[in-house]
């Protein structure tokens, strides 16, 4: 449980994916495998319709990178690797022919806002802010970035990523990132398995055509996303990065 954990249940075509960390829900390396491998599977699953992306307990949808993992990191192809983690989730989803439906009940930052942001439909409570502080690590958001902007557009990214504050789930709907935002979790879970329901029973073949064209225009991402891999890679090792991830993390 230390490592956190993520399960994967199909049941009459709706398939889910629920991760869980102790920290806040937050992504090491090995979740962010295990999180991408189970919607590879499901992407080739022909009992499956539609995935639904959640976590369990707590505050926190997800808190993003591992700050102990990202601590931990002292060379460049263990940082680029790390979030490649990040990369080949964010495409996996992208490439997923069936739609993906995000259930954020809680917080986002970093990493959870990218996860928000490449699921093709996001439903949240009112407690589910977002924020990206990844600049106040001394790194970038810029492996999530094209996710983000994608869903916000550009000048809400930007005011993300220089002010790093807290949004409430109220903005985050107002610029695109959320579809509905519900009162309770109650509310949020009945909507989820609803739209679900209703998902499942659409032609296969016409949500994979679907598909291919909301993410038009995002072919190069296998690329985009290594290169910006690589950046942060090279930004994380620094001492200047190793001091302000090591201050974040004291907060």
């Amino acid at each position: 449980m230390e490592s956190g954990k993520v399960n994967v249940n199909v049941v009459n075509g709706i398939a889910t994916v629920s991760f869980f960390h102790p920290k806040s829900n937050s992504l090491p390396g090995k979740l962010l495998t295990e999180i991408t491998n189970a919607i590879n599977m499901l992407s080739d699953d022909k009992e499956t319709r539609v995935i639904v992306i959640r976590s369990e307990g707590g505050k926190s949808f997800c808190s993003g990178a591992s700050l102990d993992e990202l601590l931990s990191l002292k060379d460049f192809k263990k940082g680029k690797e790390f979030f490649m983690g990040f990369a080949r989730l964010i495409n996996s989803m992208r490439k997923c022919p069936k739609f993906i439906i995000a259930r954020v009940h809680g917080k986002a930052l970093g990493g959870g806002v990218g996860i928000a942001a490449s699921a093709d439909y996001t439903l949240a409570s009112n407690e589910a802010s977002i924020r990206l502080s990844e600049i106040l690590l001394g790194i970038g958001p810029l492996v999530v970035g094209p996710a983000v902007e994608r869903k916000i557009g550009k000048t809400a990214f930007i005011t993300m990523t220089i002010d790093a504050e807290w949004h409430d789930a109220f903005w985050a709907k107002q610029h695109g990132l959320y579809t509905k935002v519900f009162a309770s979790n109650r509310e949020l879970d009945e909507a989820v398995a609803e739209l679900a329901k209703k998902i499942s029973n659409f032609n296969p073949e016409a949500v994979a055509q679907l598909k291919k064209v909301f993410w038009k225009g995002t072919e190069d991402w296998d690329e985009l996303l290594e290169n910006r891999a690589e950046i942060n890679g090279r930004l994380v090792l620094s001492e200047y990065t190793k001091k302000y991830i090591r201050q974040f993390k004291g907060k």
